[in-house]
């Protein structure tokens, strides 16, 4: 897979990259459970820059860990999330598709729902993506997650975070929607790749049916990018430079 801007993770057309349990890798959280309001933030875009997935982390019949991108800075993964939600949409289904999916990562990962965009990580609008430039032509998707890196002070501490941009249209039915919900918050949450099975949610491309749950591969690759180490969420020793 070549590599692509931090910002880009489509799916659907113009697509470029884009019993559950909380396993033992979870059990330290980086942030504190309370999700607090930022107070200061600095960008840093060059931080959150994909790269090519690592040769060190070759798949296997169970996962798709081979297709997973990572940053600049580290695996763009958290150990606890705080999502915030558009309010008031306009399409009736799209709300409660949203919530939907977002209730099924909240069965796998340590996830808050807040009610005010400064304390989230993740932010989820009702937007239709942009039109995608891609070899000369222009390709519309239903959803799009964009990343960025940036240096946030929460309660008196300086952490690195990841920031994304969840945007999803509400051009399909609700299982339509969900499904490209769960699919993009899969990136949010760290899964920057595609698996070639289109029976995982994580699929380069949806099928026919909508997936409304993870499959076991994308729980497996879920799994292992959660044993990775990361810089973010840390605790920094002092503020960064402006």
């Amino acid at each position: 897979m070549r590599s692509v801007p931090a910002w880009i993770g489509p799916w659907g057309l113009g697509l470029v990259l884009t019993g559950l349990a909380m396993g033992p890798w979870l059990q330290a959280a980086e942030l504190p459970a309370s999700c607090p309001r930022a107070s200061e933030v600095r960008q840093r875009p060059a931080l959150g820059r994909l790269l090519q997935p690592s040769l060190q982390a070759p798949g296997g019949a169970d996962d798709y860990r081979d297709q997973i991108q990572t940053t600049a800075a580290g695996w763009p993964r958290l150990s606890h999330w705080c999502v915030w939600i558009e309010p008031g949409a306009r399409e009736e289904r799209w709300q409660p598709a949203i919530e939907a999916a977002l209730s099924h990562w909240q069965g796998v990962l340590p996830i808050e729902r807040v009610m005010d965009p400064d304390r989230a990580q993740v932010l989820v609008w009702h937007r239709r993506p942009p039109l995608l430039q891609r070899n000369g032509r222009q390709r519309a998707s239903n959803g799009r997650t964009t990343l960025m890196a940036r240096y946030v002070n929460r309660a008196g501490t300086w952490r690195l975070e990841p920031s994304l941009l969840v945007m999803v249209a509400s051009t399909q039915r609700q299982a339509g929607i969900q499904a490209t919900a769960l699919h993009e918050l899969g990136h949010a949450f760290g899964l920057w790749g595609h698996s070639p099975d289109p029976g995982d949610v994580m699929a380069a491309a949806p099928g026919a049916k909508p997936l409304l749950r993870l499959s076991p591969r994308d729980l497996a690759t879920l799994n292992w990018l959660y044993q990775q180490p990361t810089p973010y969420g840390r605790p920094g020793a002092a503020a960064p430079d402006p």
